[in-house]
């Protein structure tokens, strides 16, 4: 815990990582709206865009580790500003790479690593650190609904500047919208850092990290997490060729993902709240086990512009729903000295899954000229997942007294 019992003001805490998430997560969100410009125009394949869209989720999942750690020791503020500082010039080189290589160093590795330091896994430990845990599980379905805000409003903005504007300055446009973090960045300087100070921990990083690695429910929550990852990552990247291969128009798609984000602004407030009231890990099986259903239903259906609306409200409803339950559970059970960290270790999990639902989709498209294969692989892994989260032990972890100060 800090050295300091003074916080930040909840109202300030929610607010400015509540407009940090909807940036960072907003802009990324859309991303499936270059897919098909970008590839026609460089005449590369699906597979050259999916793949540096999975290597921007893995170097996402695996710098969020040490930007939690950085952020765990530091403060939150220094790498909010960097990693946006990344983000402006990793949309700059997305929209002037001329190799896929290029496009993977810039898509991939820079705005990976900016991701990182400018969404969940950072912002939730600011939470952890500043609001009680009576209104921890709420206050993350705010950040996280937050996010989703971000999609609905983002992704139709992304849309009309790629329609007007070109694919290219389209993304020079958003890479200004990214620099307004900095300025947020300054609501989430939190007393205790500043100065070269750093908090007092009953645990160092690394007995943090081996009770966390040795804990059944720790493991389990993360495999959960990988597939929440291949699922979300998957449809929001390839649903809108998905759409448009069968006939449908690329509006549709931005309404598609438009709506997701609408409905996720509710799912991640209610799973949040519901955090509070009700056991976490039945939440994340009802997630899971909901979203299998609903893509099974999906492809049962014809396919209308109706029939995609109805399923993106759905999947929205379910899309980010797991992030609140997750890592307030994690907090529940570990504390908050190390969430940022554990936070994104978990997050790594996640984006494996993510690096895999977008690659495969894009290999198995090129291989098969289908995603079918894509679909039935999320549907059996929402059933996995389900299963996997029911035997999640959400009581806080028993330590010995003499823990190895940091």
């Amino acid at each position: 815990m800090t050295h300091t019992n003074k916080t930040l003001p909840l109202w300030q805490v929610l607010a400015c990582g509540a407009a940090i998430v909807t940036l960072s997560m907003g802009v990324r969100h859309g991303f499936g709206l270059w897919l098909q410009p970008i590839t026609q125009a460089q005449n590369w394949t699906r597979e050259n865009f999916a793949m540096a869209i999975a290597i921007q989720n893995l170097v996402w999942g695996f710098t969020g580790i040490f930007s939690g750690m950085l952020a765990d020791r530091f403060g939150a503020f220094r790498v909010i500003v960097t990693c946006a500082v990344l983000y402006a010039l990793g949309l700059v080189g997305m929209a002037y790479a001329s190799t896929p290589a290029l496009f993977t160093a810039t898509a991939g590795v820079v705005i990976g690593m900016a991701q990182a330091g400018t969404t969940y896994a950072v912002i939730y430990g600011v939470i952890g650190r500043n609001v009680s845990a009576a209104k921890r599980s709420w206050a993350m379905g705010v950040a996280a609904a937050a996010g989703s805000f971000g999609q609905f409003l983002m992704v139709p903005t992304e849309g009309y500047l790629i329609g007007n504007f070109g694919w290219q300055e389209a993304l020079v446009w958003l890479s200004l919208a990214t620099l307004l973090i900095i300025p947020l960045a300054y609501g989430l300087r939190e007393p205790g850092f500043g100065g070269g100070a750093t908090p007092h921990r009953d645990q160092s990083i690394m007995h943090a990290l081996r009770e966390a690695m040795n804990y059944r429910s720790f493991q389990l929550l993360m495999a959960g997490y990988f597939v929440c990852g291949f699922q979300v990552v998957f449809i929001g990247v390839h649903m809108p060729s998905y759409l448009k291969d069968h006939g449908l128009s690329p509006a549709v798609a931005s309404i598609a993902l438009a709506l997701i984000g609408l409905f996720n602004v509710f799912g991640t407030y209610i799973a949040g709240s519901l955090g509070q009231h009700m056991a976490k890990r039945k939440i994340l099986s009802f997630i899971y086990f909901s979203r299998s259903i609903a893509i099974v239903l999906f492809l049962l259906a014809p396919l209308t512009p109706m029939s995609v609306y109805i399923f993106s409200s759905v999947m929205g409803f379910l899309w980010l729903s797991t992030v609140p339950p997750t890592n307030a559970v994690v907090a529940q059970i570990f504390g908050v000295a190390h969430l940022s960290m554990l936070g994104g270790f978990v997050f790594f999990s996640h984006q494996i899954g993510s690096f895999m639902g977008v690659w495969l989709g894009g290999y198995l498209y090129d291989k098969t000229g289908s995603y079918d294969i894509v679909w039935y692989i999320s549907i059996a892994l929402g059933v996995l997942a389900a299963i996997v989260n029911l035997p999640v032990n959400e009581n806080a972890i028993t330590r010995e007294a003499n823990t190895v100060a940091a």
